[in-house]
């Protein structure tokens, strides 16, 4: 069998699935029945300093939306770091890791943007024997109002600053997590790395109102008729997620930074997509505050299952293997074509792709006596959206065209000769590919 075994930073776990910061990890006993339930690792709910104390709210804390089966897709949550004594938390995280050496154990970490709140908790955390630490720059609200979380994250020169703060006192990894709240990714990663940073974790939650109660008019989770934004997170973020962390993973200035891949992540494939665009490992919250810890125990056997189909031994032989496939726009292949072929045995004439075809495409469907539906090769642009309406998987596809065969929406000759295109005049990228 595939060895899910994973060296993240010289942090050893049994597999890449790792707990994020977030409820599941507030307390030692979810931790250890985490471990129990065959997690490879921990991020613990974020800490803060002893200052102020954190209060959350007594009322509802989470919104959610839903798939028309009631499949939960995205939580809105507005609940805060942890609001448990620090020192608690310490002697607990201490607990654990000493019972669970082969296990991994992060301390995420948020106090106030000065050196000296830095300096004083960092020794104490290092004093638990937590493998490293997540520096927590994503939390889009309540601590964001108090100049911590993306209040932070959403600053370069502030990410820079604190990495190296907590380089300078804390002597194991620093990872940094990443608020997805801003324009472009690839500049907080980049501060992050200057910093010193050993890694980042990506994506933290995307500020948010889910819904509305349209009888109160305030957006739920509501508090006593009023609302507030909070963090988005669950399957709907997933894509989000993933571009995110290629976009960190194909930058020149981040090229080989370790990533954490976080967002969406509820299936072994999902996971195996995040290996493969650079993470090193995955974290999880949504999935297990769904369907509970064991859940993992489908994502280890899963991808086990696939990494032995496709003989990949490790997790390291998966880990950005699709990266050197994504590329920018300007440097696809204009020269493949394909035409979508719809399968008569599977079609169950419902007509969902002609309707899409017909009203919002290219009209490239024609509906025929008996509700049978054929492509019009001479409309059909390959744009694929018959293939994403259609509820039977796999009866339509897209297949490409042969080079050499003339394509009858055009006219031309089909090349398949993509060194050429890379170069052709009509190529916006073509002396960058040079």
């Amino acid at each position: 069998m595939a060895d899910l075994t994973t060296n993240f930073l010289g942090i050893k776990s049994p597999n890449p699935f790792w707990l994020a910061s977030a409820p599941p990890t507030d307390k030692e006993y979810n931790v250890r029945r985490a471990y129990d339930a065959g997690w490879g690792g921990v991020v613990w709910k974020t800490l803060g300093s002893e200052g102020p104390p954190v209060v959350n709210v007594n009322g509802p804390r989470y919104g959610a939306i839903y798939g028309a089966d009631r499949r939960l897709l995205g939580l809105n949550n507005i609940e805060l770091i942890t609001d448990r004594p620090l020192e608690v938390n310490l002697e607990e995280m201490t607990r654990v890791k000493k019972d669970y050496p082969d296990h991994a154990l992060i301390a995420s970490i948020m106090v106030p943007c000065d050196e000296a709140s830095w300096k004083a908790i960092l020794p104490r955390v290092a004093d638990t024997g937590a493998d490293g630490i997540e520096l927590n720059f994503g939390c889009p609200h309540g601590m964001s109002e108090r100049g911590m979380g993306a209040a932070v994250g959403q600053v370069p020169e502030y990410i820079q600053m604190v990495t190296e703060w907590c380089k300078q006192y804390y002597d194991r990894p620093v990872i940094v997590k990443l608020t997805p709240n801003i324009t472009d990714v690839r500049k907080p990663a980049r501060a992050a790395k200057a910093g010193g940073a050993d890694a980042v974790s990506l994506i933290n939650t995307i500020s948010s109102i889910t819904n509305v109660n349209l009888d109160t008019m305030s957006p739920e989770p509501s508090i006593d008729g009023k609302g507030s934004h909070g963090g988005y997170c669950g399957p709907a973020v997933k894509p989000i997620a993933l571009n995110m962390v290629a976009e960190i993973a194909r930058d020149p200035e981040t090229y080989g930074l370790p990533i954490s891949g976080i967002g969406g992540v509820t299936t072994w494939r999902d996971a195996a997509e995040f290996l493969s665009l650079g993470a090193g490992n995955v974290q999880v919250c949504t999935a297990a505050m769904t369907y509970g810890f064991k859940v993992v125990q489908e994502m280890i056997s899963g991808l086990s299952q696939w990494m032995d189909e496709k003989g990949y031994t490790s997790v390291d032989q998966v880990v950005g293997r699709a990266v050197p496939n994504v590329t920018d726009w300007q440097y696809l292949n204009l020269n493949y074509v394909a035409k979508a072929k719809i399968d008569q045995d599977a079609c169950i004439k419902c007509g969902r792709c002609y309707i899409a075809c017909e009203d919002t495409s290219h009209q490239a469907i024609w509906m025929k006596e008996g509700r049978v539906f054929e492509v019009n090769d001479a409309e059909c642009v390959a744009c694929n959206l018959c293939v994403d309406v259609c509820p039977v998987e796999g009866c339509i596809t897209m297949e490409r065209m042969e080079a050499g065969t003339t394509d009858p929406r055009t006219g031309k000759v089909v090349s398949d000769d993509y060194a050429n295109w890379t170069t052709h005049p009509n190529n916006p990228g073509a002396t960058a590919a040079e």
